[in-house]
Formats: structure tokens, sequence, C-alpha cells
């Protein structure tokens, strides 16, 4: 069971990914909401299944990944759920909308990026969990740890301003900077697949 689980949550975060990737390629922001949510709903049973399969020695980091998952899967779902229903369905005043409309680049936002910190910080702690016996998996591991990177830009970018509505290009800047992190996730999914596929 926990090899389906974890095979089956590679492909649900890959599809999150890949669509993730398209809607960002075509504008679609409907398509972008719900396909992050989608990437939150795969990666919490993959991180789940990367734990059932780590040694004793282990344990700690495992679990300080599925909390922080936990954590990850909540913020990016209450962000994205808002706008789909209540941004996209409701007339918001101007004060309403800079809090809540993800492209005012407000607290909505704000809480988007904090959110990515935490799946970052997860994938950092389950790397360790990860028994490197092949190439493959020896590649898996290394991208798993060096994600964690993105734990401190995501708590950096919003404290620093780096993102805001008067700052000409920061759409622009932010959707290629998402483009990165799909095309740097891809591989970590396909690798995960392969990983549990081939596990005992």
């Amino acid at each position: 069971m926990n090899k389906k689980i974890g095979m089956t949550a590679s492909i649900v975060t890959l599809a999150g990914v890949t669509g993730f990737a398209l809607s960002m390629l075509v504008n679609n922001l409907f398509g972008s909401y719900l396909t992050s949510m989608v990437i939150a709903w795969g990666f919490v049973p993959l991180i789940c299944a990367f734990a059932a399969f780590s040694a004793d020695e282990t344990r700690a980091a495992a679990n300080t990944a599925i909390a922080f998952a936990a954590v990850y899967a909540t913020f990016i779902t209450l962000v994205y759920f808002a706008q789909l229903t209540t941004v996209r369905q409701v007339i918001l005043s101007d004060e309403a909308a800079s809090l809540l409309d993800y492209q005012k680049f407000g607290l909505f936002f704000n809480y988007d990026l904090v959110g990515y910190s935490f799946m970052a910080l997860s994938t950092f702690f389950i790397g360790w969990t990860v028994r490197a016996e092949n190439k493959a998996d020896r590649w898996l591991k290394t991208l798993l740890l060096v994600h964690g990177i993105f734990a401190v830009t995501c708590v950096v970018m919003p404290i620093l301003g780096v993102f805001s509505a008067a700052t000409p290009g920061s759409d622009k800047i932010g959707t290629l900077v998402l483009l990165f992190w799909c095309a740097y996730f891809t591989p970590v999914c396909v690798l995960s697949w392969r990983h549990f596929r081939l596990s005992a």
C-alpha cells in the first residue's frame, strides 16, 4: 500500500505541476489556482510515503517533513480556494481585493509564498531520509535537499517587497520564477515515481 500511494502521489503531483505550468503559459488563472491545489493534495501523501520507507535513525526528519507538508497544504489550499471562490465570484472593495486577490501581491500572495517555504522545508527534511542506492536516487536526494533553498527566497522576497502591484513587470518576473520552479520540480516527481516503483 505504501508503495502504491507513493507512486500515485508522484503522478498526481506531476500532473499538478504540468497543469500549473501550462496554465501559466496560457495565462489561465482558474487553471493555475486549481492545479496549485492539486499539487498540494499530491504532495502530502508523497511525503508521507517517503516517511513510511524511512529508517529509524531518520524518523525525526521524516516526521518534520510531514508536519511542514501539512502546513504547506493548509496555506496553499486556503489561498487558492479563496481565489476560486470569494475573489472570483464576489465583487470586492478595493481594500478587500488588496488583501485577498492574489494578483494584487497583497496578504494572500504573501501567505502563498510562506506556504511554499514550508513545502521547501518539507522536501529538505525528507531528502535526508532517502536512501540513495543508485544514481537516480542520488539525483532525487540532491534535488530534494537543494529544493530547501526555496524556503529562504520564499520568506525573504515578500519581506523585501520584491513583488508589488506598483512595480512594473512584477507579474512577468513571478511567472518566470514559477515556470523555473515547475522545470525543477518535474524531475523530482518522475524520480520519486521511479523510486517507489523499485522499492521493496
